[in-house]
């Protein structure tokens, strides 16, 4: 499970050196938590940055995809973190397949997001750290943009900061991050019936 010392991985300098913690402090407790979090039969995912060679990563993330061979070109979960807090998102980013036709069957079926808690916060670029609170206005526009602006994208789950009392009960930790991807499934079946519908079409 995550403790103080993995967010105290985005403080070490260099590309090389926080590559290397993340290695060592992270990336196995994704595989865990991957392992135990999502029930159905999916792919595990995990960022390695090799593109990058000069700065470090400010966060690091990991991915659940029916895709062996990558998880970006549909809907997906993802479980991070960052300097700041952890991360859980049914994600759909960098242009997935048929990505209009997954933002109108949601826009079309917003009542599958009513059963969502208050903290659950949106994003629509995953670039960035900051997020909004989820609320019918704020995720009817960031579907409308997802839908018809190219590079747009949607984000949905919860976070949980650095400083949370949760890090202090492992057990806690581990049943509310279970509870939040259940809290999505209903929503990622949804946005993986747009396939379906584009192959029937």
């Amino acid at each position: 499970m995550f403790n103080e010392q993995s967010f105290e991985v985005f403080e070490v300098a260099g590309l090389e050196e926080r590559m290397a913690a993340i290695r060592q402090e992270i990336q196995p407790t994704f595989q865990q938590l991957l392992e135990t979090l999502v029930n159905e039969k999916l792919f595990i995912h995990i960022a390695q940055h090799r593109r990058r060679t000069t700065y470090p990563p400010e966060n690091t993330w990991s991915a659940l995809s029916r895709q062996k061979r990558g998880y970006k070109m549909e809907s997906h979960f993802q479980l991070g973190i960052g300097g700041e807090y952890v991360f859980m998102w049914l994600a759909c980013i960098d242009q997935p397949k048929n990505e209009r036709e997954i933002a109108q069957l949601l826009l079309e079926n917003q009542a599958v997001f009513e059963d969502l808690s208050p903290d659950f916060v949106l994003s629509g670029d995953h670039t960035k750290s900051t997020v909004e609170k989820l609320s019918p206005e704020t995720l009817q526009k960031l579907l409308i943009r997802f839908r018809d602006v190219k590079k747009g994208e949607f984000q949905i789950g919860r976070i949980i900061p650095k400083g949370d009392p949760l890090w202090k009960n492992p057990e806690a930790a581990q049943d509310f991050m279970s509870a939040t991807y259940e809290k999505l499934a209903p929503i990622y079946q949804l946005a993986n019936q747009a396939n379906l519908l584009s192959v029937e079409n």
